[in-house]
C-alpha cells in the first residue's frame, strides 16, 4: 500500500455535488478529503459544461413575472411526471422534500455565492400527453453551470478552514474499506504512478451516475418496456461516469435502485472534440423543425415535439429505422431557435455578454448556426434545394437506408400548406403547441411565429443527424433523507453516504421516469448540503 491519508470524511466525486457536500463540511468544521479521477482542470465534472439551468418553486423571477407556483402545484406535476411505483417511498419523499425547500436550500445558497439567474424563466418539459411543468421554473445561471462551478471552486480556496480541505485529482476510487462493523474509507490508486493509496474516514459517494464510460450499463439497464438500444448511441455523460462505486456499494449489500431509468437526449450530435469514445453534443432541438426518420418520412402519426416531454421523443425515435432521425428546416430557424445544451456553445451566456445576448435575441444566433455547419459536416448539411439537401443527406445515411425525396417532399409541403391555411385552421398538433409556446414570452422571443420549412426566403435548407445522447441515470445508490446509503433491508450502512447522481438524485430515483428539468443541478446542491447536515450532526 502506497500513501494513507486520514480525514474526518472522505468524498469520492469532485462533481458538483461533491463539492458543494465539502464546503458545507468545512463550515462545520470538518477536515476532508475531495478525490477526483479527472484531471484538475476538469474540476467540477458535467456541471461545468451545463447550460446552467436550475428548477426553483416560488422564486422572485417568477413572482414578478405573474408566475403563480407553489410547492403543492409543483409536487403535483412532478408526481405526474414522475410516475412513482407503489413502493417508491424514498425518491417520493426526496421529491417532496425538494418542492418544499428549494428556495432554503438551493436558491438563496446559490444567490449568498453571487450566482445571478437571468430575469426570464424559462418553460420546458410542460408535458405532452400528461402534465408537466404547469408554470415556467427552468432558471439558468448567468454565466452557465461554467459560473456555478467556478464561484464554488472560489468559495472553497477562499475558506477560512481551507486548511482542513485536501483535494487528489488522477486518483481512482475503486474500494471501500470496513471496520468494526462500519464503513471506514476508501483504497484506490494513483493514475500517475500506479501506486495504492487509503483514506480513512466516512465516506460520500460523489461519483455521478452510469450513463458514461462505455456505455456497458446504459445498454445491459436498458428500459425493458422499449425495443433494445439503438445501434448507435452517443454519450453525453461524463468519461468516467461507469458506474464503477455503485457496484462497490452493491458488494456491502447496499440497494440499487431503478438503474433502467435514465434520461437521455433526442437530439446528440457527434462532438468535434472527440474526448471520448462516441463523444456526443446534445442540441436544444428547434421547436419549428420536422422530425424525420431514416427514410425521409415525418415521424407521427403524432408528431414530435420539441420542450414537451424528452422521455417520449427518446423513445419514439428509439422505434425508428435505424435507431436515428433527422430535423429538417431552414437557416431561419436555426438561427432563431438552434440551441446547444453545453456552456462551450452558449457564448453570450458563459461570457455574461448582455450585447451580444440582445444580439442574438434581435437577429438569431448566426455565428452558432455557422460553428455547428463547421464543426460538425457528419451531422450537419446544408442545401439551396430539396433535392440536393436529400442527396447529401443520403451521403450520410447508415444501415443502407436512403431518404426518400418524394416522401419527404410531400410531409414538407403539407405542413407548409397547414401554415399557408392560417392559425385558425392549424390542424397539425406541432403548430398547435408552437402557438402555446409563443403565448408565453419567455418562448416567443426565440420561437419562430408560424415559419415555413421551403420559404426561399429562409434558405438554404438544414438537415440535423441526430442520434440518442446518454446524459443522466435517473436511478442509483438508494439513500434515506439524510443522504445515509440504505442495504436491502432498508437499514443505513454505518459511514457511507451518497449524493448526486450517484444517489439517483436522492432516494435512488428522485425524478422516476422524467426530470421536470433543472432538478439535476438543483438536487446535487440539496443532497450535498444534506448529507454534511447529517454528517455534522446539524
Amino acid at each position: 500500500m502506497g500513501k494513507s491519508y486520514q480525514a474526518d470524511v472522505a468524498i469520492a466525486g469532485a462533481g458538483l455535488a461533491g463539492i458543494v457536500t465539502a464546503y458545507e463540511l468545512l463550515e462545520r468544521g470538518r477536515k476532508v478529503l475531495l478525490i477526483d479521477k479527472d484531471k484538475r482542470e476538469r474540476f467540477g465534472g458535467l456541471a461545468k459544461e451545463s447550460f446552467g439551468g436550475v428548477h426553483f418553486i416560488g422564486t422572485p423571477h417568477q413572482k414578478r413575472l405573474g408566475i403563480k407556483d407553489s410547492p403543492e402545484l409543483a409536487y403535483r406535476d412532478w408526481q405526474s411526471y414522475a410516475c412513482f411505483g407503489e413502493n417508491d417511498h424514498w425518491p417520493r419523499a426526496w421529491a417532496k422534500f425538494y418542492c418544499e425547500h428549494s428556495l432554503e436550500y438551493i436558491f438563496h445558497f446559490l444567490q449568498a455565492k453571487k450566482i445571478q439567474f437571468l430575469p426570464l424563466v424559462n418553460w420546458p418539459e410542460r408535458g405532452l400527453f400528461r402534465p408537466g411543468n404547469s408554470v415556467p421554473r427552468w432558471h439558468i445561471a448567468w454565466g452557465t453551470g461554467e459560473e456555478i462551478i467556478r464561484r464554488f471552486i472560489d468559495a472553497l480556496e477562499a475558506h477560512p478552514q481551507r486548511q482542513n480541505l485536501e483535494l487528489l485529482f488522477e486518483h481512482e476510487v475503486n474500494g471501500i474499506e470496513t471496520a468494526g462493523g462500519r464503513v471506514a474509507g476508501v483504497v484506490g490508486t494513483e493514475l500517475a504512478s500506479g501506486m495504492e493509496f487509503k483514506v480513512m474516514g466516512e465516506v460520500v459517494i460523489a461519483s455521478g451516475g452510469i450513463s458514461g464510460g462505455d456505455l456497458s450499463k446504459v445498454r445491459a439497464n436498458w428500459y425493458g418496456e422499449w425495443e433494445g438500444p439503438p445501434q448507435i448511441m452517443l454519450n453525453g455523460a461524463h468519461r468516467y461516469g461507469d458506474g464503477l462505486l455503485h457496484d462497490k456499494v452493491a458488494a456491502l449489500g447496499g440497494n440499487l435502485t431503478h438503474l433502467d431509468k435514465q434520461w437521455h437526449y433526442a437530439a446528440g450530435v457527434h462532438h468535434p472534440a472527440r474526448r471520448k469514445a462516441d463523444d456526443g453534443l446534445s442540441l436544444v432541438p428547434p421547436r419549428s423543425a420536422l422530425w424525420m426518420n431514416a427514410l425521409g418520412k415525418r415521424i407521427g402519426p403524432h408528431p414530435l415535439i420539441s420542450y414537451a416531454d424528452t422521455r417520449w421523443l427518446v423513445e419514439n425515435i428509439v422505434r425508428q429505422p435505424g435507431g436515428y432521425s433527422w430535423q429538417v428546416l431552414n437557416w431561419k430557424i436555426a438561427a432563431r431557435e438552434l440551441a446547444v445544451s453545453g456552456s462551450d456553445y452558449m457564448t453570450a451566456f458563459t461570457t455574461k455578454s448582455k450585447p451580444l445576448l440582445l444580439k442574438h435575441l434581435l437577429f438569431g444566433n448566426n455565428e452558432l448556426v455557422e460553428r455547428l455547419l463547421r464543426e460538425c459536416p457528419e451531422d450537419f448539411v446544408a442545401a439551396d434545394s430539396l433535392p440536393e439537401l436529400v442527396e447529401k443527406m443520403n451521403e450520410r445515411s447508415l444501415f443502407d437506408l436512403r431518404v426518400d425525396l418524394s416522401t419527404m417532399e410531400r410531409d414538407i409541403s403539407e405542413y407548409d400548406a397547414t401554415i399557408d391555411r392560417g392559425p385558425a385552421f392549424f390542424n397539425d398538433d406541432q403548430l398547435r403547441r408552437i402557438a402555446n409556446n409563443r403565448s408565453y414570452r419567455g418562448d416567443r422571443i426565440r420561437t419562430c411565429k408560424f415559419q415555413k420549412i421551403l420559404d426561399a426566403r429562409a434558405r438554404p435548407l438544414i438537415a440535423i443527424r441526430e442520434f440518442i445522447l446518454s446524459r443522466k441515470s435517473l436511478g442509483g445508490i438508494q439513500t434515506d433523507l439524510r443522504c445515509r446509503v440504505l442495504n436491502r433491508d432498508g437499514v443505513p450502512i454505518d459511514g457511507l453516504y451518497a449524493v448526486g447522481e450517484a444517489a439517483g438524485f436522492g432516494g435512488g430515483g428522485i425524478h422516476g421516469l422524467r426530470s421536470l428539468e433543472g432538478t439535476f443541478l438543483g438536487s446535487c446542491v440539496l443532497t450535498g448540503r444534506i448529507a454534511a447536515n447529517t454528517i455534522a450532526g446539524t
